[in-house]
């Protein structure tokens, strides 16, 4: 029995020495990652690139939510009026809504008793005026798009090149976690470039679907005023 207890002390003596000798794995703290000093440098911007990119959206999806909005029956009351030769009505309405589809027509209302070409021309060159102003932006959504990736991976390049430098500069104290830690802690910067990347491009692409979508209205209310001039000819 004496022997027993010697024997199953001795395993629990070996069993912690074991133990201790096994490293313990840490808890990886995203937090410290993301604002380690060596890929700061890096990171700012693309934090920056972020917030530029969610306020640009913004902005522009309420505009572009104002630009779709269109009154009820606003191209039969111009009819109406038109039909009736109250044009200061029509002009009226127009500068009531607050659309391109409402400026457009009103460009052509302001043209009228001139040759219809020229009616269309101003129309058609007032709405080119619409849609840059609503595209006017709209590129930076794509250069962030382009440029956080590769943003982020020359963060991840020059951490991985500092880390390997340090590791040949003194081979004789080289640890595998102290190299492996430097380059999960550079690659963050890819991580999070491309993070910022995929974002952008989805707001890019959401805008820009938006805005095809206004110049299609934008077309079919010009074909629909000129139809409706050449009804009055």
């Amino acid at each position: 029995m004496k022997h027993l207890l010697l024997l199953q002390a001795a395993n629990a003596t070996s069993a912690v020495a074991v133990a201790d000798q096994v490293p313990q794995v840490q808890e990886t703290s995203y937090f410290k990652l993301v604002f380690a000093a060596n890929s700061l440098w890096i990171m700012i911007p693309l934090f920056l690139m972020l917030g530029f990119a969610i306020y640009l959206f913004v902005k522009k999806l309420m505009v572009l939510n104002r630009a779709s909005k269109e009154e009820y029956n606003f191209m039969n009351n111009i009819r109406d009026f038109i039909h009736d030769g109250k044009l200061d009505s029509a002009v009226a309405l127009c500068k009531g809504n607050d659309n391109p589809s409402a400026r457009l027509i009103e460009k052509g209302l302001s043209r009228i008793g001139r040759p219809l070409d020229d009616i269309r021309t101003a129309v058609e060159n007032e709405g080119n005026i619409e849609v840059g102003r609503l595209e006017k932006g709209v590129s930076a959504l794509a250069t962030i798009a382009a440029i956080a990736p590769m943003l982020g991976f020359l963060g991840t390049v020059v951490g991985m090149v500092s880390a390997f430098h340090n590791m040949a500069a003194d081979p004789n104290n080289f640890n595998i976690g102290t190299l492996s830690s430097g380059i999960y802690t550079a690659m963050i910067t890819t991580v999070a470039g491309l993070i910022v990347g995929v974002l952008a491009l989805v707001f890019h692409n959401m805008i820009v679907s938006k805005i095809s979508n206004v110049v299609y209205n934008l077309e079919v209310r010009t074909t629909e005023f000129m139809d409706l001039l050449h009804e009055n000819v």
